[in-house]
């Protein structure tokens, strides 16, 4: 489906908007047709009334061409302004509702199966390609326009002898193909080079970007720039042969311009005033198809990003209801059975796949260990039946760079501050926000901004603890905490473990945390599925 189309319909209302931008361009580029040809006729009668004598110019009216005119510039304007307010209000529109229906066919797939992107990559494609799009979305209007312009300049070419008319019509027809050939010939090939360069120049910028920090700590900046040279030269090399086709393109525009301008004037055989109207109607007519035409150039040059965007909007929405929050399941570990509100932690040496197992039990990576839910083999289950029974809070807490408040209420709608303070008391980290400007609503920069390690792990537990789904996924959720601290959040948890009934799948090296459990589950005892392997279980097995 074409990307333009996929993106206005996903908001209400930008089609009517585009259609008064339409209006408001044919409007435009008609008055600036007859402007141009009525300019030439008034201009040439005026000076062969001026070379007729005294009695010429008192006979000839000035008046009324004069102030047409004024009305056709007026027009013109008032029309250019209703085109540009309406195409960007249309395209601001449209992409917000595309930038929202992408990002969540992205959000609604399945992380196990899902596209391999980057970061990097998924930002540079609701960035980048959508910013392309947009630039189309505005583009759009010019293409009635200029038919209709070119269309009008044959008619007023008429007056000049159906001779010249003809004539102009032919190079009318014939520049759309000429532009084709030469955008192909000159641009195409860098116009998809400068979009792959740049599209991977944004992506590892993104990547780079979200290191900063250890950048600048470790004095990397130099290395960095030197690995983003050669993809910035790519780029430039790229937009350079892009800039000389284009100007290429210009040139011969230009040339074909007089081209189809003479023709006119050698088929003409009308009076000198319709003469000078239909040689500008010409010019006016040439100039609205080239425009046309460089719509079209711009469209191939952002083919490759507007095929990325298709490809994403044809990814598949889970439309499936997912169950009860409320119907916890039991697990199976290997061989030990786990019924709902068992409290067991999984053990084994660094890099043995105790990460992996919680990742893959929340369903954020494939699993292939002998692991099942409610009886079915966790490979079975579908990413909404995993993400409704388990809450994880990683040893690697992402955070928003937003509110604390916004960061807390990704864990499901309807939470109000009397939930958040409750969840962050658990956490121990109620008084620590509370001391910030604005509590809940004191803004977080990236990766949690001001807050520590341990800070970002605390509040990554008060939002897996605000989910209320019955297992709770808890992988090293006392790192980087003194002894007291760690004790009291312990003594928290376990009291609310106790009152809510959740289950808890707990990782840990330290001996405190693993009082929260009744028994120990070694890595190795979860074995992976006959013919299968996953990494890190299978080597500790």
């Amino acid at each position: 489906m074409n990307p333009i189309r996929i993106a206005l319909d996903k908001a209400t209302g930008s089609a009517m908007l585009l259609r008064r931008a339409t209006l408001c361009a044919v409007i435009a580029a008609l008055a600036g047709i007859a402007l141009l040809a009525l300019a030439g006729w008034f201009l040439t009668a005026a000076a062969m009334a001026g070379a007729a004598g005294t009695l010429a110019v008192q006979a000839f009216n000035y008046l009324v061409p004069s102030a047409a005119i004024r009305l056709l510039a007026i027009l013109r304007t008032v029309s250019r302004y209703g085109e540009r307010l309406w195409s960007h209000r249309a395209a601001l529109e449209a992409m917000g509702g595309l930038r929202a229906s992408l990002f969540a066919r992205l959000a609604a797939q399945d992380s196990r199966t899902a596209l391999p992107l980057s970061s990097g990559d998924a930002a540079a494609r609701l960035t980048g390609d959508i910013d392309a799009l947009e630039d189309m979305v505005v583009r759009r209007p010019s293409r009635t326009a200029g038919l209709m312009a070119a269309l009008a300049g044959v008619m007023l070419a008429a007056s000049g002898g159906w001779l010249s008319a003809l004539l102009l019509a032919a190079m009318l027809a014939a520049l759309p193909l000429l532009l084709r050939s030469l955008a192909r010939r000159l641009t195409e090939g860098p116009a998809q080079q400068a979009a792959d360069a740049l599209g991977a120049l944004r992506a590892r910028y993104v990547e780079l970007a979200s290191a900063r920090a250890e950048i600048a700590a470790y004095g990397l900046g130099d290395r960095v720039m030197a690995e983003l040279a050669p993809l910035t030269r790519r780029l430039d090399r790229a937009r350079a042969r892009l800039f000389i086709g284009e100007g290429v393109q210009a040139a011969l525009l230009a040339a074909y311009s007089a081209l189809a301008v003479m023709l006119v004037l050698l088929g003409a055989d009308a009076p000198a005033p319709l003469v000078a109207l239909a040689l500008l109607a010409s010019a006016g007519a040439v100039e609205a198809m080239a425009g046309l035409s460089r719509t079209a150039f711009r469209q191939a040059s952002v083919d490759a990003g507007l095929a990325r965007l298709a490809a994403l909007d044809a990814l598949p929405l889970d439309d499936a209801p997912a169950p009860s929050a409320t119907t916890a399941h039991a697990i199976r570990l290997g061989g030990v059975e786990l019924r709902p509100g068992a409290r067991v932690a999984v053990t084994g040496r660094s890099g043995s796949g105790k990460s992996l197992l919680a990742e893959g039990l929340a369903g954020l990576r494939l699993v292939t260990a002998d692991v099942a839910l409610g009886g079915h083999p966790l490979a079975a289950c579908s990413g909404a039946e995993l993400r409704d029974q388990f809450a994880l809070s990683p040893q690697d807490a992402p955070m928003l760079a937003g509110s604390i408040a916004d960061n807390l209420r990704l864990a499901r709608p309807g939470i109000d501050a009397a939930d958040m303070v409750d969840a962050l008391h658990v956490a121990c980290l109620d008084q620590r926000i509370a001391s910030l400007p604005g509590g809940i609503d004191y803004r977080l920069g990236e990766a949690g901004g001001t807050l520590s390690g341990g800070e970002r792990k605390r509040l990554s537990l008060a939002r897996a603890l605000l989910t209320g789904r019955p297992w709770l996924l808890l992988d090293e959720p006392s790192e980087g905490l003194d002894a007291a601290t760690e004790a009291l959040l312990i003594s928290r948890l376990r009291i609310w473990l106790d009152r809510t009934g959740t289950g808890l799948i707990l990782i840990s090296h330290r001996p405190a945390p693993l009082t929260l459990t009744d028994r120990q589950v070694p890595v190795s005892a979860i074995a992976p599925l006959p013919g299968q392997g996953l990494p890190g279980v299978a080597s500790a097995a």
